[in-house]
């Protein structure tokens, strides 16, 4: 639907802008090193700064970085969502290179903190559009896709070899700073992005077959009825037990409500599912 592509680039274009701002607001403020290939750009970009007074596009390095990660999106994960992330990394690039910083504080706290949680609302809003920040976003995504877990974690991990690098040619100052920047961008995003994460409801209502109906038009997940018996008034209730993902949860419990007012609904966060679960497949 074309009213749905308009929201993505919608979404997209917000969260380059919101990316450019922060890099030349927070990031540079403060000297800091963000997660993934836009940091490692940054640090090639203080490195030949400082150490040969060359002042690199940072749009070419984040294209460059970017080459096979776009190979692993067109090829394991969706075309149009490779496409569409393709748009996200253009235009945060060259905004990059464009947009003025804003002066806003220098303390170097304080742009770690709300440095990452911009970031992460950055990273949500491409994510939330079915692409991506490009980078190790298209390798994690294709970990999570795979395996069902998310690897936002292993990424940051990753990312601490950067930062000694950086710490080591650089700033140690800056380079300890960043790792609180890329703490905070990592749990901000998730508990903002849930696509991976497994919720289990359990629904005790009278009205079994109207519920079904909504889940699996809602989610396309199946669901299971248990007959149980209230202990208190002694009556026989139906129970439907479902798994959905995160991102499903939260208007499903609204839906459900809706068609029946009087159902008790259990959320419980599940760990780990093993068994078929339907995945919605990236374009």
């Amino acid at each position: 639907m074309l009213k749905n592509e308009i929201k993505r680039l919608i979404l997209i274009v917000l969260g380059a802008v919101l990316m450019a701002v922060n890099i030349n607001t927070f990031v540079h403020s403060a000297s800091l090193i963000p997660g993934g290939f836009s940091g490692l750009a940054l640090l090639i970009q203080n490195i030949f700064r400082t150490y040969f007074e060359v002042n690199l596009p940072f749009s070419i390095l984040v294209y460059i970085f970017n080459i096979f990660p776009i190979y692993i999106g067109f090829r394991y994960i969706g075309k149009k969502f490779t496409l569409y992330s393709m748009v996200m990394i253009i235009l945060s690039g060259l905004l990059t290179d464009i947009i003025p910083g804003l002066k806003i504080t220098d303390d170097i706290l304080l742009c770690s903190i709300f440095g990452g949680i911009c970031n992460a609302v950055a990273i949500n809003c491409c994510l939330m559009a079915d692409s991506s920040s490009g980078g190790t976003d298209f390798i994690s995504i294709y970990v999570s896709e795979k395996t069902g877990k998310s690897a936002w974690n292993f990424i940051m991990a990753g990312n601490f070899c950067v930062l000694l690098v950086a710490g080591i040619l650089i700033n140690w100052n800056a380079a300890l700073y960043s790792i609180i920047f890329q703490y905070v961008s990592t749990q901000v995003l998730n508990l903002l992005y849930r696509r991976y994460e497994k919720i289990t409801l359990l629904i005790v209502t009278d009205k079994p077959d109207e519920i079904y109906k909504i889940i699996k038009e809602q989610t396309n997940h199946d669901a299971t009825v248990f007959n149980g018996k209230g202990c208190y008034q002694g009556v026989e209730h139906p129970m439907l037990y479902s798994v959905v993902s995160g991102s499903e949860s939260g208007n499903l419990e609204k839906q459900i409500r809706l068609a029946d007012p009087d159902a008790f609904i259990n959320v419980i966060r599940s760990k780990s599912i093993v068994g078929r679960f339907f995945k919605r497949n990236l374009d």
